[in-house]
């Protein structure tokens, strides 16, 4: 029986939306305020959702424990009080909207997330990342959607 598991994190980090191949017009109408010279600033919520079995020996989808030091060391060390465009390798070339960093932890925490040994072996099933209290975005991976052959982007 499928059952679904989600943990909460937050981290801040800054960034700019700005597209170094359109003129300052371009990036002003695009992007707005949102591509203030100086960057600005999110208090980020993430959630990280696994699917998968539950063990008969421990009763639990994944070792919280196991699933916390995975999301600390690929996503909260990489990303917290940084600023995505100088201090992200990913984000000086492709723009660090919260739809590309959603898709980056994802991508990040895909293989990182397993049951270890003699545990059911979860898949990552969903990132959330909400940028304000307005705003979230949720990314599923390249799986198709359930009865429509249509990839979820």
């Amino acid at each position: 029986m499928m059952v679904y598991l989600t943990r909460r994190y937050r981290f801040s980090a800054s960034h700019r939306l700005h597209n170094d191949r359109l003129t300052t017009e371009e990036n002003a109408r695009l992007y707005g305020k949102c591509d203030n010279a100086y960057g600005h600033g999110h208090n980020y919520v993430l959630e990280v959702t696994v699917a998968g079995d539950v063990a008969p020996a421990t009763g639990m989808v994944l070792d919280l424990g196991m699933m916390d030091g995975a999301v600390q060391r690929a996503v909260l060390d990489r990303f917290d009080l940084m600023n995505l465009n100088l201090d992200d390798k990913r984000f000086r070339t492709v723009v660090p909207s919260t739809e590309n960093v959603c898709i980056e932890i994802f991508d990040t925490l895909k293989d990182k997330l397993s049951g270890g040994p003699g545990r059911p072996v979860p898949r990552l099933d969903r990132i959330r990342l909400e940028e304000t209290s307005s705003n979230a975005f949720e990314y599923f991976g390249d799986r198709p959607k359930s009865g429509t052959g249509k990839q979820v982007r």
